[in-house]
């Protein structure tokens, strides 16, 4: 069995629970809780990947030299390739420029406004201007007031 003290020791000054382990199982100072784990500013792949495209490159163009990023020499590159009819690159380029030239934003903007809500936008502006236009009516106004209720 164990040894029970005198009662000569001193109580612990704090109860031991949830968040509060005992003093002799805590991490000494300067020990870390997980040791093989990972170092202080290890860099994940997507880190590394966006280093190295940003990362500079010479490239000679029209008899001069010139810096460039990474991502736009290879860029350049499958250019180069696929205007010499390298199929892979073309198809490649092809991708990539429907991926990243998607011109539905600029067709979905420039689509026509209701009449309601352009005679909405009309007493804004005749507003702003503090006359009334010929286009703003009664029916604009009070389409707007009716608006701004909601």
């Amino acid at each position: 069995m164990a040894k029970r003290g005198n009662g000569s020791e001193k109580p612990p000054t704090y109860g031991v629970g949830y968040g509060k382990p005992p003093v002799h199982s805590r991490f000494k100072p300067g020990q870390s809780g997980n040791p093989a784990g990972r170092r202080k500013g290890s860099r994940n792949l997507s880190t590394d990947v966006r280093f190295m495209l940003e990362l500079p490159v010479r490239v000679q163009e029209g008899g001069r030299t010139r810096k460039i990023s990474t991502q736009e020499a290879f860029l350049m590159k499958l250019r180069e390739k696929a205007l010499r009819g390298d199929v892979r690159a073309l198809g490649d380029s092809i991708e990539l420029a429907s991926r990243f030239n998607d011109d539905s934003t600029v067709a979905q903007t420039s689509q026509a406004l209701p009449a309601e809500d352009q005679a909405i936008l009309a007493a804004y502006v005749a507003g702003l201007r503090g006359t009334d236009s010929a286009d703003t009516g009664d029916n604009a106004k009070a389409s707007a007031k009716k608006h701004r209720r909601k």
